[in-house]
């Protein structure tokens, strides 16, 4: 889940150390709108305020034109150094003020920066289309792109030049005066409308609380969450009462343990409506509106649907090759998880009950039979995964792996109490980047996690720019008895999350414009990561329990070996019926009727026969991959990364799991190639051939 902002100003040369510069001036009245004057200059977030971002973007974007100006206004024949290189590297200012103010509205937003967000963000997409669509930057593109043999150009510079010229192609560049003037309004209203969907969900999100008064109806519930509900509800200014919130690392273990079913109905149906509840905050009419806007500017672009448009120049190339993939899956993974619905339907049976199992029974029966069958139960776990262990444990593997090393900086700018800011060096002490770490939930924050940044990596003028890389988690915060455990599906989530922060972090690439991955590719470096999160030795390296420092035993750690294929049906399912819900609204030819949405997605699921036990991880309203965060008609790339991290893991399991071999060709062609070279070449060029499903269907037990 990355979107990376690469900041700098375009007259600032970093030195290679990167270490703080002397001021030379005064700090001006604006902060963001000079050097940065701080400890590897991060931005100064002790003195940014919210009313430096308004006259900050409007610099910006006349920085920007000013650059674009003096590219159109060349008067020698357009070339890659004077038209290509020099566009890439325009607009420094701007993309050093978007980094961190979209970086403050996911992880640290207030009721002002939002006002900023919807007064903005319709400004920056029309600066946006008026350079994409400036006839006169495009003839010069143009002219590059078709004099491109006598060039010379290296590999990165045809790479860039070649996604340059597509990139303006396919927004519009090459169309009549008419349809653009049409595209810019699609473009502007689709901005406004995400914007509108994300905050909808984030007031959604925060309005429900579940408050209990009752002592009896937190039975079955951990001691863990039950002081985080203290904690909620002292925050609340509730004492004397438990909060629970539809944050994950509320709700999640509430489903799981809760034995009043009444109130686990409750909790998923405040989690399961959001956006759907008709108030001023619904959001069905402003996603079929997105789904409609996209469908226009896909058909007016010369594509059928936005599923064509959008996957084109991914690995996938066209719907039809999702589609294959998704329902080669599907098949087996239905039949899991009917399995599982009988098991657990059989369960209730056994215990006198004589109800359907219905989707907010799924994980509290799920975690039963799975204490029946493998005496094991998941609070038996988090003991051994503190999150300061867990933290530790990701930087071991990356030491082990590349040799990199992870040093706390306190005096540091931070936006948020609670972050946690490491320099990262390479083993003989060379700086490489910083990275911020930000764990737990808050008002101020969207759920979920992401890694984010503040700056990527590339090169100018001769000087390597090092990166700003931050993840962001919403893992339970620590109480007064205990510090922050987690489940071990949140371990997993930190290690994914570390894993897009070494791609970035570990970047080597020369221009901005190819530091990020395509959306089907972007994944793999993260989710190999969960390989190394699962594997024994590496368990037995980070997992210790929180009191006693002992390792996890050996008989622990055999039954969650052993049950490791456990609910893979349920977690396969759920997340293949979105993924699918996403392609069936991208690959519509014709309009949606915007108050059908939930019925649409009624006849998607009925059509691939999902079962009613189980909801889809996502529903429409409040499915913010697809309509706020750029993964539309892209959230199937989690399971094409399966396909890529599962056959990559594979090659370090054939030579162990810290081969240094290995491990140097993955850095060198997957880590630090950003997409500077196509991405099943530089896949091959690590494994020597493509990718096989197989590895990936074993490790779900679908084989």
């Amino acid at each position: 889940m990355k979107k990376l902002y690469y900041i700098f100003l375009a007259s600032i040369i970093m030195d290679s150390s990167c270490k703080q510069k002397e001021a030379k001036t005064p700090r001006p009245e604006n902060p963001l709108l000079t050097e940065y004057q701080t400890p590897f200059q991060v931005p100064p977030f002790d003195h940014i305020k919210t009313e430096h971002f308004m006259p900050a973007f409007t610099e910006g974007m006349k920085k920007e034109e000013e650059d674009i100006k003096q590219i159109t206004g060349n008067k020698e024949f357009p070339t890659f150094k004077n038209t290509i290189e020099a566009l890439d590297y325009s607009g420094r200012l701007l993309t050093d003020v978007q980094s961190v103010f979209f970086s403050l509205t996911s992880a640290n937003t207030n009721d002002t920066l939002q006002k900023i967000q919807k007064e903005i963000t319709p400004v920056l997409t029309k600066h946006g289309d008026n350079i994409l669509l400036n006839p006169y930057l495009f003839k010069r593109i143009k002219s590059v792109y078709e004099n491109q043999d006598k060039a010379n150009l290296n590999e990165e510079q045809k790479r860039l030049l070649d996604k340059t010229y597509k990139r303006f192609i396919r927004n519009g560049a090459g169309l009549d005066s008419v349809k653009q003037k049409r595209l810019r309004e699609i473009n502007e209203q689709m901005a406004s409308l995400s914007v509108k969907f994300g905050d909808n969900l984030l007031k959604e999100t925060k309005a429900f609380r579940l408050i209990l008064d009752k002592k009896a109806d937190l039975s079955g519930l951990p001691e863990s969450l039950i002081s985080a509900a203290v904690e909620d509800a002292k925050n609340a200014k509730m004492k004397g009462k438990w909060v629970f919130t539809l944050d994950n690392a509320s709700i999640m273990p509430f489903l799981t343990y809760a034995d009043n079913r009444d109130l686990r109905e409750k909790i998923l149906k405040g989690y399961i409506n959001r956006g759907n509840n008709n108030n001023e905050f619904d959001n069905k009419q402003v996603i079929g509106e997105i789904f409609n806007l996209r469908l226009e500017k896909a058909q007016l672009l010369g594509y059928k649907n936005y599923a064509s448009l959008a996957i084109e120049e991914r690995m996938a190339k066209n719907p039809g090759n999702v589609y294959k993939l998704l329902n080669k899956l599907w098949e087996p993974a239905l039949k899991t998880s009917k399995k599982e619905a009988a098991d657990l339907q059989a369960f209730i049976i056994k215990e006198g009950k004589n109800f359907k199992l219905q989707p907010w029974d799924w994980r509290y029966y799920a975690e039963k039979v799975r204490k029946e069958k493998y005496n094991l139960d998941e609070e038996q776990i988090r003991p051994y995964f503190a999150l300061e262990n867990v933290k530790q444990g990701a930087f071991m593997v990356a030491n082990k792996l590349y040799g990199i090393t992870f040093t706390e900086i306190k005096d540091i700018p931070k936006y948020h109490v609670d972050n946690f800011v490491y320099e990262v060096k390479e083993k003989d002490g060379k700086h490489i980047g910083i990275l911020y770490m930000d764990f737990h939930p808050r008002a101020s924050k969207r759920g979920g996690a992401w890694c984010g940044g503040f700056r990527e990596q590339y090169k100018f003028q001769g000087s390597n720019i090092s990166p700003v890389v931050s993840i962001v988690c919403n893992f339970s915060k620590p109480t007064t008895d205990a510090p922050a455990l987690l489940s071990f599906d949140e371990a997993n989530t930190l290690f994914h999350e570390f894993g897009h922060g070494l791609q970035a972090l570990l970047s080597n690439i020369t221009y901005p414009g190819v530091a990020n991955l395509v959306r089907d590719y972007v994944e793999l470096p993260s989710q190999v990561m969960e390989n190394w999160a699962s594997d024994p030795e590496v368990i037995n390296m980070y997992a210790k329990h929180y009191k006693t420092g002992k390792p996890i035993p050996k008989e622990l750690l055999d039954k969650m070996m052993n049950s490791r294929f456990f609910n893979e049906g349920f977690a396969t399912v759920e997340y293949l019926a979105a993924s699918l819900l996403d392609m069936d609204y991208h690959t519509l030819a014709e309009p949606i009727n915007k108050q059908d949405v939930l019925k649409f997605e009624a006849a998607s699921m009925n059509k691939i026969g999902l079962i009613p036990e189980i909801q889809p991880r996502y529903r429409t309203t409040y499915f913010n991959h697809i309509s706020n965060s750029g993964y539309a008609a892209g959230y199937y790339v989690y399971v094409w990364a399966q396909v890529l991290d599962a056959d990559a893991f594979q090659a370090f399991k054939d030579k162990g799991i810290f081969d240094q071999a290995t491990a140097k060709l993955f850095r060198k062609n997957i880590l630090e190639k950003g997409s500077s070279e196509d991405e099943m070449e530089a896949y091959k060029h690590f494994r020597g051939t493509e990718p096989d499903i197989n590895p990936l269907l074993k490790r779900k037990g679908f084989l």
